[in-house]
């Protein structure tokens, strides 16, 4: 067909008959429009099932938009947190804990050259360097923390609060110092340490890798006794990064007791403990308040250089001097040197 049809009642008047007029297609004359056929449904028809009044909704559909972009968020807000919680404790961590580095241990009694002075426990704090000490907890004072190269505020402050924890636990806990439970300074040791601290506990040797000493100040409650007065203390903290994924603590302290023997109404002496600890934190470790305890450098006396220490602390106390004198090192000798590393106490 070239184009529509004529009308009904022929071409009307003034429109051009041409095949090729543009508007030819679109102009409709009244006669046209008398001819179409018009059907409207009735109401009944309208209902029917082959005409619907109303079109099907989605479900979603009915929810509000406001409505749909809050879900959305939720839904974004669940997906990220699941991202993170995984990325953090995904479950292909390895189980097995890993191998720490072993504690290393070196532990010097001093020796006196004269009989240990005894008497009251304030006048004997009195005439010593001790007296310008503060007491128990107080002399454990943590430095200003500031973030390093990889680790921030919070991480360093975190390090140095479990290193404080470990310190005053492990040298001022009277339930520790008289040789009871050693729990709560096991607690704050990485679990790749347990097994090296819970050999030192039950098979103490004087290797230096296990003597509980090392790990903690305690006495033999069988041969000596705490006299009931603060221990005095002084020391510092130091941190630094010993690599971009671990912080080191180091903290040198001096405690000083006042003991005297377990049975007997005897006079006071007092002892001093010099003791240098270094700890490392990895991230796992501060976020789970764990230390490893890389070296332990102990002196301690007055005691003889024949002590074995390495269970307990043997304090020489009031009136007692050492057995022999102290041995002499040749430096020019090619034996091995023969008994324990041992230096003599100040006056």
């Amino acid at each position: 067909m070239d184009g529509p049809g004529d009308p009904p009642e022929g071409t009307p008047e003034g429109v051009p008959a041409g095949g090729d007029d543009e508007y030819r297609s679109v102009v409709f004359d009244e006669s046209f429009v008398r001819a179409a056929r018009l059907q409207e449904l009735s109401a009944s028809e309208r209902m029917g099932d082959h005409a619907l009044a109303v079109r099907t909704r989605h479900v979603w559909s009915r929810v509000s938009t406001s409505r749909q972009v809050l879900v959305l968020v939720i839904l974004i807000a669940l997906a990220f947190g699941t991202a993170v919680y995984m990325g953090l404790r995904h479950p292909y961590k390895d189980p097995v804990v890993p191998a720490a580095e072993p504690m290393r241990a070196m532990l010097v009694p001093l020796a006196p050259k004269e009989p240990v002075p005894g008497g009251g426990a304030q006048e004997l704090f009195d005439r010593s360097p001790a007296a310008q000490f503060r007491l128990g907890t107080e002399g454990v004072n943590l430095p200003p923390a500031r973030s390093t190269q990889h680790f921030s505020e919070s991480q360093v402050m975190a390090a140095l609060a479990a290193a404080k924890e470990y310190t005053v636990k492990s040298a001022l806990d009277p339930a520790v110092l008289t040789g009871g439970s050693q729990r709560t300074v096991r607690l704050l040791l990485d679990p790749a340490q347990l097994d090296q601290f819970d050999r030192s506990f039950d098979r103490p040797a004087n290797d230096g890798r296990h003597a509980a000493t090392a790990w903690l100040v305690r006495f033999d409650p069988a041969r000596v006794a705490l006299v009931d007065t603060p221990v005095r203390t002084r020391g510092v903290f130091h941190i630094s990064e010993s690599g971009p994924a671990t912080l080191e603590v180091s903290a040198d302290h001096t405690f000083v007791y006042a003991v005297r023997p377990a049975t007997g109404p005897q006079d006071a002496s007092l002892f001093t403990v010099r003791r240098e600890m270094r700890f490392r934190f990895d991230r796992d470790g501060l976020q789970e308040h764990h230390l490893i305890v890389v070296q332990s450098y102990l002196q301690a006396g007055p005691q003889s250089c024949s002590a074995d220490d390495e269970a307990y602390l043997r304090p020489l106390l009031a009136g007692q001097k050492p057995d022999g004198s102290v041995p002499g090192t040749d430096p020019y000798s090619t034996d091995p040197p023969a008994g324990a590393v041992c230096g003599v106490l100040g006056r």
